[in-house]
């Protein structure tokens, strides 16, 4: 337990050191230190923690509770606060009601319904602990060089570094607390922490737009605090009182299939899948360590979190399959928007969305395979994800753009950067990286679920639309171009830390994707399913053998002959000249140009969102009609 309360607690101890220090110097060290130490004693939680089960740690919750209710008001004063001030009604409103619930709850509460053991670790907790340790970690080291070169490209806002690692280091303590937490009152209370942190982190820079999209942000995901604080007031007028996550999984479906629905929702909203999608986009304002935190370890990782354990009560029920078809309608659609984006942290985003939406038709279906590929494709996409995140930050301080057409010949310009952000983007489609691998296993759940013929074709069209967004993107580093500066020799030593560890984890976690599923996701399955999903010899065998091909190909483009770098690119005969011009068939010299065609007519954002927001409202409509009413077998 001393590990779990020191992963929880040091975070908050460090952010609140950041109030307390001026000098960079020693932001810088403080950082590091912390940094270091949360990474380590995630490791060391796995090494000691990974073959001991599942296990329970009971102390006197009474007192944390009574802490947690008054900062939990202390939350709901603080966004009300907010709300006044930028006379946001819809927030104020929603606030209201959540607090009310709150408070209702409060009043409920009797001891007998205390959750005698509110912390536990198993599997699933030790794998969302080192995805928020370390690639937590990572960002705040990388964000020490990325904020100074912030605040040298945004002249007009004010230095508030200090708040900036303030607020992300309650993040990683908040986050830690949800996925070590049994009690659900403790999940609901780390859960509203996130919400208040991303609103913060959103609206950094103050400016119209950011705190537009911040409130945005703050209402979607209020809605799903309200769902969550419903769920626990029907749970604690239970007759049993069940308030404890170990409690709610092992009761019967029958009791727990409204609060299940409330859940889902709550899952939904945080996960940003439609009709709730929007606030995720346009999060994209927030400084890049921002875009990378929340898209990767920490606020849609929660959502997806809680889906996952309320999985084995989704299996078999009308709201688990509702779920699933938003999350694969989620998948489907967002891809189609991730085409039509010229925006490099846009479509990084709408790719969030629709990989967070594989996940969650995974939990829907709530079977052991779908589990099994739902848990690798939270790890693989949090590793590559970050990557694609931070690399695009370094690369747009750089170039001063962070358009994807402004990326082309990175290769040249950039080589190295361009090198891990080319394993990012292979690390989302290209075999044998985790993020292909989990679909193959989300093919074989599908096929054996109902209405598994209509997941399958989702997923199949997904993916082959997810594979066009992700070449086009990755020819656009790979063109060679003459005569151009490299730039790279300005990148901070601490981007360099966070980008090349992350690099290296992608690869790594390819090659050791058989030992994480032996060790820690098939316990995991035995204990919750009594099954677990295994890869055949046969598989793991071509798998490993694809990745020598992995291997060569950053080392490809790293090491390539100089004396070829600046040959003139060749046009069918003709060749350019060395300042990209060629003569046509009348000796007209003529610009050579090269540009992605976006298909903005067929996939634009506006086209196919509006028909995700309808399509998925409905299914959520049929999932709590289907709770109310008890209908929720099949």
């Amino acid at each position: 337990m001393q590990l779990l309360l020191f992963l929880i607690l040091f975070p908050l101890i460090t952010a609140f050191f950041m109030l307390a220090v001026r000098r960079d110097y020693e932001r810088r060290w403080i950082v590091k230190i912390s940094a270091l130490l949360i990474g380590a004693v995630t490791v060391v939680l796995l090494a000691t923690q990974f073959d001991k089960g599942t296990l329970y740690y009971g102390l006197n919750a009474e007192p944390v509770d009574q802490l947690m209710f008054v900062l939990e008001m202390g939350i709901s004063l603080l966004i009300l606060w907010f709300a006044v001030r930028y006379r946001n009604y819809l927030v104020m409103a929603l606030t209201i009601v959540e607090t009310a619930l709150i408070i209702w709850f409060e009043a409920a509460l009797t001891p007998a319904v205390l959750v005698k053991s509110p912390l536990f670790i198993d599997q699933f907790s030790i794998i969302m602990a080192l995805i928020v340790g370390i690639i937590g970690s990572l960002i705040c080291v990388y964000s020490l060089g990325y904020m100074r070169h912030f605040y040298l490209n945004h002249t007009g806002i004010p230095d508030r570094t200090n708040t900036f690692f303030l607020v992300i280091f309650v993040f990683i303590s908040a986050m830690f607390g949800l996925v070590f937490s049994n009690s659900l009152v403790w999940v609901f209370f780390f859960w509203e922490v996130t919400t208040l942190c991303s609103f913060l982190l959103i609206g950094f820079t103050k400016t119209e737009e950011a705190t537009k999209n911040a409130f945005t942000a703050l209402w979607m995901n209020l809605l799903g605090g309200i769902a969550f604080a419903a769920a626990i007031v029907y749970l604690t007028y239970q007759p049993a009182g069940m308030l404890g996550l170990d409690q709610v999984l092992v009761s019967g479906k029958a009791l727990v299939l409204i609060p299940a629905a409330l859940v889902g929702f709550a899952g939904l909203t945080k996960a940003a899948q439609m009709p709730f999608s929007s606030w995720l986009v346009g999060a994209m304002v927030a400084p890049t360590p921002v875009s990378a935190l929340l898209h990767s370890s920490t606020m849609v990782k929660a959502g997806v979190y809680i889906l996952v354990r309320f999985a084995p009560i989704f299996q078999g029920t009308v709201i688990g399959y509702t779920l699933a078809f938003v999350g694969a309608f989620t998948f489907l659609i967002a891809s189609g928007i991730a085409i039509s984006q010229t925006n490099a942290k846009r479509v990084l985003a709408y790719s969030t969305i629709a990989n967070l939406g594989l996940v969650t038709a995974c939990a829907g279906i709530g079977t052991a395979e779908a589990i099994w590929a739902a848990i690798l494709l939270i790890i693989f996409h949090a590793i590559s994800k970050s990557l694609m995140f931070l690399s695009v930050g370094t690369v747009e301080h750089r170039i001063r753009s962070r358009e994807i057409e402004d990326m082309n010949g990175l290769i040249v310009r950039m080589p190295r950067v361009a090198a891990m952000m080319v394993i990012g983007i292979a690390g989302m489609f290209l075999a044998p990286f985790g993020m292909l691998i989990s679909k193959w296993a989300a093919i074989q759940a599908f096929i054996d679920a109902p209405f598994g013929l209509a997941f399958v074709v989702i997923l199949i069209f997904g993916s082959a639309l997810t594979l066009f967004f992700w070449a086009k993107w990755m020819g656009k580093l790979l063109v060679i171009t003459p005569n151009v500066e490299n730039v790279e020799g300005a990148v901070d030593k601490n981007e360099w830390i966070a980008l090349v560890s992350l690099a290296g984890l992608t690869t790594v976690t390819a090659f050791i994707f058989p030992v994480i599923s032996s060790v820690l996701i098939e316990p995991f399955l035995r204990a919750n399913y009594g099954s677990v999903a295994l890869l055949s010899q046969d598989n793991i065998i071509i798998m490993v053998m694809m990745l020598f091909l992995i291997v060569l190909l950053p080392l490809s483009i790293l090491l390539p002959h100089r004396k070829h770098r600046n040959l003139p690119p060749y046009m069918g005969g003709v060749a350019t000249t060395p300042d990209m011009h060629f003569a046509s068939s009348l000796g007209v010299q003529t610009e050579m140009k090269l540009a992605n065609y976006y298909v903005g007519p067929w996939f634009g954002e506006p086209r196919l969102a509006r028909a995700g927001v309808w399509l998925c409202t409905a299914f959520i409509v049929i999932m709590f009609a289907a709770a109310v009413v008890g209908g929720g077998f099949l």
